[in-house]
């Protein structure tokens, strides 16, 4: 009998996050998933649930979740799926409902074809079996680091000379931090340019702690780096972004907004940070993280299909 299917709605948020903790269980080790942030994914005026999300049930229990996200605007679509490992025909209904509401929104873009990504753990459970006989690859992976915290020995760093830096305080520097992120980024993988209003629902800007954003500058080039970091989830500390303009690298701004954040951390008391970062960054973002004491965590793949 096919799993039953159904939009997701905000008032799933619990029974979702339950889900996904378990698959963090059995994928990481322990449960990694807050509640506020399923229910910033469910509540982001950019996605439209009654299209875009499916929830999967066998009878009452809620087995797999698929949601789909256009950041592109044109043939770039990103999906997010979760199963648990005994229910993977519910899995493939799910892909299949992914795969075609792809297609129909690049089209809808107006695109000829749907170039789609999936993130997975590199040991998830998701059968890859299923989605590999249906064209998926492999592209990329990504690292999830972490790095123990101590007050003792992660204190406030000395500012470097000729370096300056402030706490993200005002509407200005917000959209400061957005330009830089623009910038910084620009020439990575999968970089989807997004305007200021789009990339404050992607950070969720309403439930963000801006005294946990930094910007960095110098005397001849101004503004030139930015650490974006929450401390709202449950696990860890979360570094969601640095960056660094490509004119300014070199200087050892990143490596002080990192300590600058770690000793950030450490005084609010928590005692792990975490981060992500592709393995294949050509700025040197993994040497920098591994030289101030940040290990992998865990690892995850980017599947890829194209859709025509």
């Amino acid at each position: 009998m096919p799993p039953r299917l159904r939009p997701a709605t905000l008032g799933d948020a619990p029974a979702l996050t339950a889900l996904l903790n378990e698959i963090d269980t059995i994928e990481i080790g322990r449960p990694e998933t807050d509640l506020h942030t399923v229910e910033a994914d469910l509540k982001n005026p950019e996605f439209d649930l009654g299209r875009d999300s499916w929830l999967a049930f066998e009878g009452d229990r809620l087995v797999a979740y698929g949601l789909l996200w256009d950041d592109s605007g044109d043939e770039r679509i990103d999906v997010d799926l979760y199963v648990l490992p005994d229910q993977q025909a519910a899995a493939e209904h799910v892909v299949g409902a992914l795969e075609a509401r792809a297609l129909e929104k690049a089209r809808e873009n107006g695109a000829e074809r749907a170039v789609v990504h999936l993130h997975l753990n590199v040991r998830p459970t998701l059968d890859t079996g299923l989605i590999q006989a249906r064209g998926w690859e492999v592209v990329r992976r990504y690292h999830v680091l972490r790095r123990p915290l101590d007050p003792a020995s992660d204190s406030v760093p000395q500012v470097p000379a000729g370096v300056r830096v402030r706490a993200c305080a005002t509407e200005a520097d917000r959209e400061t931090v957005h330009a830089l992120y623009q910038a910084s980024f620009a020439d990575h993988f999968d970089f989807q340019p997004r305007g200021y209003g789009q990339w404050l629902n992607d950070i969720d800007a309403d439930g963000l702690d801006w005294s946990t954003v930094w910007i960095a500058g110098t005397g001849d080039l101004g503004d030139a780096g930015f650490l974006l970091a929450r401390d709202d989830r449950e696990a860890m500390g979360w570094i969601r972004s640095l960056g660094v303009l490509r004119e300014a690298r070199g200087r050892g701004l990143g490596g002080f907004l990192l300590r600058h954040a770690f000793a950030a951390f450490a005084a609010r008391g928590r005692t792990e940070v975490g981060l992500g970062v592709d393995t294949a960054n050509t700025t040197g973002a993994p040497r920098l993280y591994g030289r101030n004491g940040m290990t992998v965590h865990y690892a995850v793949d980017t599947w890829e299909i194209t859709l025509s």
